[in-house]
């Protein structure tokens, strides 16, 4: 897919990822009536959670690489050189936060009662370091699992998806645990809070440094593949990140 086609992707991606994530609950505690407080109904809305990721990472193979976590796109990025990391920094995740603010303005239209969004429980170094751990972590697997299992979709999505619940159950309770910038700023910026120190900290320059922390640990921790190892991975894609040529396929996580 050319560069057009992965940023229209990457729209359409993040618009649906925000979307997505207002369903569940709707279904889960709307449809289903199971309360907030109720054990059961958070189980039952962690397995919808991860058909959804199941589903997303679907639609990123038939889309050949499109994107909506921006902690994606700059681990692509960074692993595939200057060109990509500059299309990556200043056209795709600037495109993944519009998708992401449009679909917030959208859901708050069609149900105005939605809730505001994660919001931070802790003093802000408190959720910057929350957020860079659970992040570097989430890269780390993400890149791990590409190169030990790169054949294997449902596998890969699989492990991927229950590593991304587990973090997000971690840090849900301090900073909502999100792993993506692009859809907290949705939320944020629906609240007029985009560009408080807040949220710049935590939710941008916390899981932003620990991207590039990880990236940089696995290349220097693991060897590069050779040409053969490479192969299997053409045709695979990853599902948290969390996605363009070695570095895309390769770190094409869900996140």
């Amino acid at each position: 897919m050319g560069r057009i086609g992965l940023v229209v992707s990457d729209l359409v991606l993040s618009f649906m990822w925000i979307w997505a994530g207002v369903l569940v609950n709707i279904l889960v505690h709307g449809v289903l009536g199971f309360s907030r407080s109720d054990p059961t109904g958070e189980i039952v809305r962690y397995l919808f959670s991860i058909i959804s990721m199941f589903i997303f990472a679907f639609l990123q193979q038939i889309t050949k690489g499109g994107l909506y976590n921006p902690l994606t796109a700059l681990a692509a990025g960074v692993s595939g050189g200057f060109s990509s990391f500059i299309f990556s920094v200043f056209v795709r995740i600037p495109v993944e936060v519009i998708g992401s603010i449009l679909a917030v303005k959208h859901v708050i239209h069609v149900f105005p009662e939605i809730g505001k969004g994660p919001k931070l429980q802790v003093a802000i170094h408190h959720g910057a370091l929350t957020e860079g751990i659970l992040t570097f972590f989430i890269v780390l697997l993400s890149m791990g699992l590409t190169r030990k299992i790169p054949g294997s979709f449902f596998m890969k999505t699989w492990i991927g998806s229950l590593a991304k619940l587990t973090l997000h159950i971690l840090g849900s309770d301090l900073t909502g645990g999100c792993m993506n910038p692009a859809a907290v700023m949705g939320w944020a910026y629906a609240r007029g809070e985009h560009i408080t120190k807040e949220h710049l900290l935590v939710y941008w320059l916390g899981p932003v440094k620990a991207t590039l922390l990880a990236v940089w640990f696995f290349k220097v921790v693991f060897k590069p593949l050779t040409e053969e190892q490479q192969k299997p991975k053409a045709k695979t894609e990853f599902c948290y990140v969390a996605n363009s040529t070695v570095s895309t396929s390769s770190i094409k996580a869900e996140i």
